[in-house]
């Protein structure tokens, strides 16, 4: 499911987005998006729109009557499932630093190398100078790599551990990460045919997604006692299993 902010409103569009973002493989017939969206009372007419709408602008295809991602959403869907795994590789202590290279670029190119940084998980200790331990695939998200390759010189180094504790706010979401915890496993045994139960739960995973997405990903040596992080994942994964059921139930139920 796509993250997003759940204090506004859910529009056609991130219902879609959602929906597909969190089945696979990500594509589904008309009549099932616009049962989820009808979850939030939004009228099948707004949500065909928006299906032509997103496919006109390349975020989804139609496919055999149904629609699937497409473009944007595909690279998303990638970061998405990084962050959902939470997978790592071994780290030997090793940082790989990315240095802006050249005084003057166009915004455009900065706005993709400061995107590029986030969906790599870096973090920013100055102007121009982003770092991270080395404990991810370096052949993940190849597009976002070549934007930084283009744009920094590569480094790798060893900062004192300390740094981390800088570059990031590990106790903020350790807490956040407590608390989200605590509503999937208030919502899991609660989801069946209650719509007002469904509603939340898409919601509340929406916003672990986004979460999950904030996690820096750090080595085991450079994080806090009790990490929250493989606990929440594994409340994530019941949660979402027991949502697509009663979601797939309410889905047969429908004339």
């Amino acid at each position: 499911m796509e993250l997003r902010d759940d204090t506004r409103p859910l529009t056609a569009r991130s219902v879609v987005a959602s929906t597909l973002l969190g089945v696979r493989p990500s594509r589904l017939p008309v009549r099932s998006l616009v049962a989820s969206a009808a979850l939030f009372g939004i009228a099948e007419g707004t949500v065909r729109t928006a299906l032509s709408r997103m496919a006109a602008a390349g975020e989804l295809v139609v496919d055999d009557g149904g629609y699937a991602l497409a473009g944007p959403f595909l690279a998303r869907q990638e970061r998405q499932d990084e962050s959902r795994s939470g997978a790592t590789v071994a780290w030997e202590g090793d940082w790989d630093l990315a240095v802006v290279e050249g005084e003057r670029r166009p915004a455009a190119d900065r706005a993709a190398l400061r995107r590029a940084t986030r969906a790599l998980r870096l973090a920013e200790l100055r102007e121009g100078v982003w770092l991270r331990p080395a404990n991810l695939d370096p052949d993940r998200l190849p597009a976002s790599r070549a934007v930084l390759a283009a744009q920094c010189l590569a480094i790798t180094g060893r900062p004192a551990d300390a740094v981390a504790a800088r570059l990031w706010d590990l106790d903020g979401w350790a807490g956040s990460a407590h608390a989200h915890e605590r509503l999937l496993a208030d919502l899991e045994p609660r989801l069946g045919a209650d719509p007002d139960v469904l509603r939340r739960a898409f919601v509340a995973l929406a916003t672990v997604l986004r979460h999950f997405q904030a996690d820096p990903l750090l080595p085991e040596a450079l994080l806090p006692r009790d990490w929250p992080g493989p606990a929440l994942r594994a409340g994530y994964e019941r949660a979402d299993a027991a949502f697509k059921a009663a979601w797939s139930s309410q889905l047969r139920a429908r004339p």
